[in-house]
């Protein structure tokens, strides 16, 4: 049995419990956090930091609780500090490394962008996602299908595609199938969740991964 996990035949997806619900999932769609030798709480959104383990579930909700509520120091068995900033700070890591892995997509020759090169990429079905920046106009983006089967992630802003792009901003873009573009998928993914609350009152719709 795995720390903080359950029991499973070998290859099965490993999975860790959530300090604030309880609730035992896949790791993908968790956070970790490690006590730094400070005794403050270090997000590791790689999952690579040594140390002990403290998983919480990619939602803004239960990384807000897991820093007001102390639930982190009854996990730690010890007293610790957590920044103010939790939930911003965890979006911008998740934020960055989406970013980066979009990025090195692109320097694979897996990813383009410009609306058109990404309708010609979607009419020929070889777009696996649909990336649209958050903050682009909504008329604009309609003008664009997600892939049929695929995925659309558009919880991402315009300045943080440009920067997976080399560009100043980015509005449209697409992912070609392949094993970056499904990390990319996983870890927007979580991004989703810790950005749920900011994106949906900011579009006043809910946004999905479709």
């Amino acid at each position: 049995m795995s720390r903080g996990g359950r029991p499973g035949k070998k290859g099965d997806t490993p999975e860790r419990k959530c300090i604030v619900t309880g609730a035992v999932a896949p790791k993908e769609g968790l956070i970790r956090f490690v006590v730094g030798p400070e005794g403050q709480v270090v997000p590791d959104v790689t999952g690579k930091l040594p140390g002990r383990g403290m998983w919480v579930t990619a939602s803004a909700d239960a990384l807000a609780k897991a820093g007001k509520k102390g639930v982190f120091a009854r996990a730690a068995k010890q007293q610790v500090t957590v920044p103010e900033d939790l939930v911003e700070e965890v979006s911008r890591q998740l934020g960055r490394r989406t970013v980066d892995l979009i990025s090195l997509a692109r320097k694979s020759g897996e990813a383009v962008t410009g609306f058109e090169k990404v309708k010609d990429w979607l009419t020929k079905d070889v777009a696996e996602v649909l990336l649209q920046a958050s903050d682009g106009s909504e008329r604009g983006k309609t003008k664009l299908r997600p892939p049929y089967g695929g995925h659309h992630i558009d919880w991402l802003t315009a300045a943080e595609l440009g920067l997976a792009f080399g560009r100043q901003t980015v509005i449209h873009g697409a992912l070609a199938s392949g094993g970056l573009t499904n990390r990319v998928v996983e870890e927007a993914l979580r991004l989703k969740g810790v950005r749920e609350n900011t994106v949906a009152s900011a579009s006043g719709k809910d946004k999905t991964a479709r």
